[in-house]
């Protein structure tokens, strides 16, 4: 298989990491193409390692992003919780395979902001906050009928009444974002000379955000 896409010169690139993501994600809607292992949304491909350093990656949907970075939800009790407060530098990629096109993010795990949480929460419906609740994530379970078993019992607790406060926010939510300090642009060209474009950020305390063009340096990669 060859790949064949438009590729990314330096003359077409944004002035900013984050001008360059949100365009390839809007032309990816455009185009009507999902990204990678996600039909309802965008998915990363998120990577941590765990206490005696061993790589661990998951899917995750991207339920944020701004400036500061993309962003996940997930439980306080789950693995890769644990494994961010251990080791907070991480790495992901998000992925269009019909475009032949990868961004690759290296950064830092932050939590994403309580009000944030919140006010995402309200928009879940009624089933996935409910499963937020029965589910202990990344903890063994029996069966599945012990986890459906649970799953009733919070649905007779929080019944549904199609409003956005039905169902409490659990203690144990929680969400990260991630605070790249590299981003990596992926296109696939004839003949494997693909294009790999790095922006790089120039200071690391504080990170730069990624709509500061001052705060990025870009350089080309060899395929």
């Amino acid at each position: 298989m060859d790949y064949r896409s438009d590729g990314l010169d330096e003359a077409d690139l944004a002035a900013t990491p984050y001008d360059q993501l949100t365009r390839w994600i809007e032309q990816a809607r455009a185009a009507g193409v999902h990204a990678a292992e996600a039909p309802e949304g965008l998915a990363l491909a998120f990577a941590t390692v765990d206490a005696d350093g061993a790589p661990n990656v998951r899917t995750v949907l991207m339920r944020f992003l701004d400036a500061r970075g993309p962003g996940f939800v997930t439980d306080s009790g789950s693995t890769k919780a644990a494994e961010i407060a251990g080791e907070s530098r991480v790495a992901a990629s998000l992925g269009w395979p019909e475009l032949f096109r990868v961004v690759r993010f290296r950064g830092v795990a932050e939590p994403v902001e309580s009000a944030t949480l919140t006010q995402y929460w309200g928009t879940r419906p009624w089933g996935s906050r409910i499963s937020a609740w029965a589910s202990h994530q990344s903890q063994p379970i029996g069966g599945r009928a012990e986890l459906e078993a649970r799953f009733e019992e919070y649905a007779a607790k929080f019944p549904d009444r199609g409003r956005p406060d039905d169902v409490p926010v659990p203690l144990s939510w929680a969400g990260f974002r991630i605070r790249p300090v590299e981003m990596e642009f992926w296109a696939g060209r004839a003949g494997r000379l693909h294009d790999r474009i790095v922006y790089r950020a120039t200071t690391s305390d504080p990170l730069p955000l990624l709509d500061a063009p001052d705060g990025w340096s870009v350089s080309r990669r060899q395929p």
